[in-house]
This record gives structure tokens, C-alpha cells and sequence, in this order.
């Protein structure tokens, strides 16, 4: 029985799997390109083909009887892509075409089912220079394989530095994110040598600047606003900012002796306004998840005269 169970499933799942698997026979036309070095738009083309070989879906038809059909003259309109896909014998013909524009390189393709003679993908890149062309390539090439849009097809590794600047460092974001470590005291706080801090972050990032809320265990409580310089939008991006708010700090004794030994009858104020300077790096800054290193010189304005170094880790 259990046999039986077996051989229905399998001849049930071998269709199916010889569908998924099915390939389209695709001829790439010699690229067109315009304003763009010969040596380039091979060098473009080999890539396509390339990364166009790597899927189990897509058979290309060969580079040598491709250019045996297209021998003279360019291929560039619909109609001779139809025609030279028929003689080819290829369900898709997969037009390309390189337009230099300053220092960018605009990418333009259209896949052409031949039998029906309709467009299945019209698509525009655009590599902001020459060495971006490589990542470009292998975009369209898993555009072509899988039939959809150039944009649906960001992952880890083939950002360009178009949808860098464009797509992944977006208008605004906000963020919450804790860290820990320890203050280091330089002045007051009970001459401790450090004591652990743990802090929470209210995070408001847009381009070149992050604003936001902290509040943290810091040798008692602290809570300020601060604002952060960015220096890049990439996954490594280092940063400095300032912070403003209130620390009330933690005191066990109450130091109320003068420089000269004389005590003073007074009550001293352990809270106070807040002065910190910081620097600091951002990891995987492109990602939903982001990594951070904090450094942070604080100053409480005080009875004490409390200050400190912070040294921080933590995620956002």
C-alpha cells in the first residue's frame, strides 16, 4: 500500500517538476550600442550570455549561429527580431541596446515572444558609469530568465550605485534600536572606574542626518534628543553627532568638602543638564537591521561635575 502511495505521488510530481523545468530557447541579438566602445559592448554582451547560460530554464541559442544569421547589417526593430528568431528556430528574441549619456550608460532591452509576436519585457537600467555595466548585466540577465521587471530583481550583492543613491538610501526611516557597554568616568560619578550603561534609541533617519530620542541607564537615568551627521548611504557608514537632555546620576556619598578639607552645609544636586559629543559607525546601514559602534563623551552640568566616556554596541 505504502508502495502504491508512493508511485501515485511520484507520477504526480514528475510533470509538474518537467514543467518548471521546461526551457525557452532565447536568441540574443548582437548588442547595439551608441557612443560606447566596441570592446565594451562585447565585453556586455559576453556577460549577458553568460549569466543568461546559468538558468536551468533558458536555452541560448549559439553565439556563432546567431551572428551567421545576422550578418549584415544591425538588428534592432521588433519585426527583424521576429524574423531572425523564426529562422533561428527560438521561442524568444531578446533585443539590447547600450546609449552612452555623460559618464552614464542607459541599458535598454525588449524580449519578443517570436510565435505571437508580443513584447513579454520592455525594460530601461541605467549604470551611473562604465565599472557599474557588469552588475547591470547580470540584472537584465535574471530579468530576461525570469520574466519580470529589472526593479524586482534587487538582491544582497547587485545593488548599482543608481539604486543606491535612489532606492535603498530613502527619503526618511525611523529606527528603534538598544545598545550596551559601559561609562568610563573621567570626573565625579563616585570615582568609578565604569559603570554599565544601557540605552534606548527613538530613531529618525533621513538622508544626510539622523534625529531621535535616547533614553538609557547610565549610572541612573538619562534621556536627550540628538542628532547624528551620516557620511555615506553604502552598508559602512561612519557618523558624528551632539545630544542634549537631562542625567539624573547615581551618587552612594555625599562629597560636601571644599578643596581645602572644610566641610560645606549644603545639598548637593546629583541631576543636570546634558552636553555629549559623539562619533560612531553604522553597519549593514542599507538594511532593515543595522549594527552600530557608539562612542560618546557626555558632561553633566552638575554639583559633581560628573563626566564620562560611553562606549557602546547595539542594533537599530
Amino acid at each position: 500500500m505504502k508502495n502504491l502511495l508512493f508511485l501515485i505521488l511520484l507520477f504526480l510530481f514528475i510533470p509538474n517538476y518537467a514543467q518548471n523545468i521546461t526551457q525557452s530557447k532565447i536568441v540574443v541579438l548582437p548588442i547595439v550600442s551608441n557612443g560606447i566602445e566596441y570592446s565594451t559592448s562585447k565585453t556586455a554582451e559576453a556577460i549577458l550570455r553568460l549569466e543568461l547560460s546559468k538558468f536551468s530554464n533558458v536555452e541560448i541559442i549559439s553565439e556563432k549561429k546567431t551572428y551567421e544569421i545576422v550578418s549584415e547589417g544591425e538588428c534592432t526593430e521588433e519585426e527583424c527580431a521576429i524574423e531572425l528568431g523564426s529562422k533561428l528556430n527560438s521561442d524568444e528574441s531578446l533585443i539590447c541596446k547600450l546609449n552612452s549619456l555623460g559618464d552614464k550608460v542607459i541599458v535598454q532591452y525588449i524580449l519578443i515572444d517570436v510565435k505571437s509576436a508580443k513584447k513579454i519585457l520592455i525594460e530601461q537600467a541605467t549604470s551611473s558609469n562604465i565599472g557599474d555595466l557588469e552588475t547591470v548585466m547580470k540584472r537584465v540577465a535574471i530579468s530576461v530568465a525570469n520574466k519580470n521587471s529589472f526593479k524586482e530583481n534587487v538582491q544582497i550583492g547587485n545593488i548599482v550605485a543608481k539604486e543606491s543613491e535612489e532606492v535603498l538610501r530613502r527619503n526618511s526611516r525611523y529606527n528603534f534600536g538598544v545598545d550596551f557597554g559601559y561609562l568610563f568616568p573621567t570626573s565625579g560619578h563616585d570615582n568609578e572606574i565604569k559603570v554599565f550603561s544601557l540605552n534606548a534609541y527613538f530613531d529618525h533617519e533621513i538622508e544626510n542626518y539622523a534625529v531621535g530620542l535616547m533614553a538609557g541607564a547610565r549610572n541612573g537615568f538619562a534621556m536627550n534628543i540628538y542628532g547624528n551627521y551620516l557620511f555615506s548611504p553604502t552598508d559602512i557608514c561612519p557618523y558624528v553627532g551632539t545630544s542634549l537632555g537631562f542625567h539624573w546620576v547615581q551618587h552612594d556619598y555625599f562629597d560636601n568638602y571644599d578643596e581645602f578639607g572644610i566641610y560645606q552645609n549644603k545639598e548637593l544636586d546629583s541631576h543636570g543638564i546634558e552636553l555629549g559629543f559623539k562619533t560612531g559607525i553604522r553597519v549593514l546601514h542599507t538594511y532593515n537591521v543595522q549594527l552600530f559602534i557608539n562612542f560618546e563623551y557626555i558632561i553633566t552640568f552638575n554639583d559633581y561635575n560628573d563626566k564620562a566616556f560611553v562606549f557602546t554596541i547595539g542594533i537599530l
